[in-house]
């Protein structure tokens, strides 16, 4: 998509908030064109031109990527994230920038994700420094810092850095991702990244193709997260019309208890957003019914969301040995916790893989 005049005024105010991207991220050719491996799309890019998070671009042989900037910025529980099986009850303070390498319809974040894209989204950077979010982080008392919003794949550098001053501080940090990323870009995190959520969107590869993914890279990044060690979280937003049938869901869930039945599914509530107001929203009915698919493919851990009240026991944690409630919840607020500290139910010894504490 062409960069509007509001996005190329924008463009050039973000162009002065960066710095050279990460040489692990970047290969060089004799001609000056880069290619980036930041995201899936490995963007082959040519001097003066931009890849296709519009963030990312070549000047002069170098490639130059966001820093020292957020475009949203929040401390909120670490449900909301999500994640069920990382510190319950506590907070994660979560910036994000600009930019997006996908352009999902019914975005949530478009405000940001989409702002070099559409001209409806007006959000507006404000200059920040690591230390400063690591200061706030610890002033609101949150135990971790992650990067959302935005994809933070496009602006991976800016969350090492911040990462890395998170963890001297004795913070968890988390990245909260389309999971359209790459080995190189993994690898770059891992260090500095202890969790990792993904947005399974889809099963099927012509949907993908509609936000701007491809299914496969997706499927890959699932598996990468998890040999390389990062705890993991799976989310997919049930559009009804898009992504709900009973076939696609138990490939979803097949696919992710294949890599590991221990990976918690979270099957979220759709609503009406940006560009996708035909569809309808979800129910708790329909949510309810994927938690199901999930259970029986053979998950232990599966979770509705969105619908606090609604879904019964699909918002707590129990035990999947001897089904000992183990965390109550009621939407994002964590009633009772009686995991042990070292990941383990208090009745029958099972372990309850995440981070406890």
């Amino acid at each position: 998509m062409p960069i509007t005049q509001r996005a190329a005024t924008l463009a050039e105010v973000l162009d002065e908030l960066t710095a050279e991207g990460a040489p692990e991220l970047t290969e060089r050719y004799p001609d000056g064109s880069l290619r980036c491996y930041a995201c899936g799309h490995r963007c082959l890019i040519k001097q003066g031109r931009r890849g296709i998070c519009k963030v990312r671009f070549n000047r002069g042989g170098k490639l130059m990527v966001p820093m020292n900037y957020v475009a949203a910025l929040a401390c909120d529980p670490t449900e909301k994230k999500p994640f069920f099986h990382v510190l319950p009850g506590s907070d994660t303070l979560t910036f994000g920038m600009l930019g997006c390498d996908l352009h999902c319809a019914y975005c949530q974040n478009w405000l940001t994700s989409q702002a070099l894209r559409d001209e409806a989204a007006g959000t507006l950077p404000r200059f920040v420094t690591a230390d400063r979010l690591v200061s706030l982080a610890q002033s609101y008392g949150a135990q971790l810092i992650g990067s959302s919003y935005n994809e933070p794949l496009i602006t991976a550098e800016w969350a090492v850095e911040v990462f890395k001053r998170a963890k001297a501080a004795g913070l968890r940090t988390a990245f909260i991702s389309n999971g359209n990323a790459t080995p190189q870009v993994l690898d770059f995190l891992r260090p500095w990244t202890d969790c990792y959520k993904i947005d399974l969107k889809a099963m099927n590869d012509r949907s993908y193709r509609q936000l701007g993914g491809v299914l496969d890279n997706i499927l890959e990044t699932i598996k990468m997260v998890h040999k390389r060690g990062f705890w993991e979280e799976i989310v997919t937003l049930v559009v009804p019309g898009f992504n709900d049938s009973e076939d696609e869901l138990r490939r979803a869930a097949e696919f992710i208890a294949s890599v590991s039945p221990d990976i918690p599914w979270h099957v979220t509530a759709f609503h009406q957003d940006y560009k996708m107001t035909d569809n309808p929203n979800t129910t708790a009915e329909q949510l309810i019914r994927a938690c199901e698919i999930g259970r029986r493919a053979g998950l232990r851990y599966v979770y509705a969301g969105n619908l606090p009240g609604r879904v019964g026991r699909w918002e707590n944690t129990y035990c999947p040995r001897c089904d000992e409630l183990l965390v109550e919840r009621y939407g994002f607020v964590v009633r009772r916790v009686r995991v042990t500290p070292d990941g383990h139910c208090p009745t029958c010894g099972a372990t309850i893989p995440g981070i406890w504490s």
